[in-house]
């Protein structure tokens, strides 16, 4: 019998902090692509973010861990923030083809991402060694920026409902000492206030 490679999901993001929408998401890829896991992977240091000051690692992800606890096929992986300098999506691919070649890795990505993925580090050779797994939202489906309409990349959508979360808020909420009940899950709610994260931080 042959022998199927994995089916392997990265999806990153700075998960600052990982809210209801992530979750949505990353369920939606499970069941869309049939993986058989779905790597978090909290980012370093985003090198095309604003100004804005992240949380703490540490906080980052333990409220990741927090995030997918109860579904086994999750796994946070830390590995963007043990490493130094700019976090780029290339090196965190070639190193999960490199410790399990043959794995089918699929990068979940947003409409936003998509849209503007030809500005990511070397982002034709990431083209050749992922799928992308594209959230369409309200049905609409995802548009690429103009030259992935002129460059070869695999596609799979991924039906995404509409989640109104935005991580703005939820930091601007929690800096306020508001409820948080209905954007995050409640354990990452629950470490939020106690630790009193996004305190006194300016929250754009």
């Amino acid at each position: 019998m042959t022998h199927q490679p994995a089916r392997v999901g990265l999806f990153g993001g700075s998960f600052d902090p990982p809210h209801r929408g992530h979750r949505v998401l990353a369920d939606v890829a499970l069941d869309t692509l049939a993986l058989d896991e779905l790597r978090w992977v909290p980012a370093g240091e985003p090198w095309q973010k604003n100004g804005r000051a992240l949380a703490p690692a540490e906080h980052r992800a333990a409220m990741v861990a927090l995030a997918i606890d109860g579904e086994p096929r999750f796994r946070l992986d830390p590995r963007e923030l043990q490493r130094p300098g700019p976090t780029y999506t290339i090196d965190t691919v070639r190193e999960l083809l490199a410790e399990q070649p043959g794995e089918a890795l699929y990068l979940v990505i947003g409409q936003d991402q998509y849209a503007r993925l030809h500005t990511w580090h070397e982002w034709r050779e990431l083209l050749g060694l992922v799928t992308l797994a594209v959230a369409a939202r309200d049905g609409q489906a995802p548009v690429p920026g103009a030259p992935l309409m002129n460059h070869h990349h695999r596609i799979e959508v991924l039906p995404m409902p509409r989640v109104d979360v935005c991580a703005t808020v939820i930091r601007e909420r929690a800096a306020a000492g508001g409820d948080l009940g209905a954007l995050v899950a409640p354990a990452v709610a629950g470490y939020i206030d106690r630790h009193q994260l996004y305190r006194g931080l300016a929250a754009h």
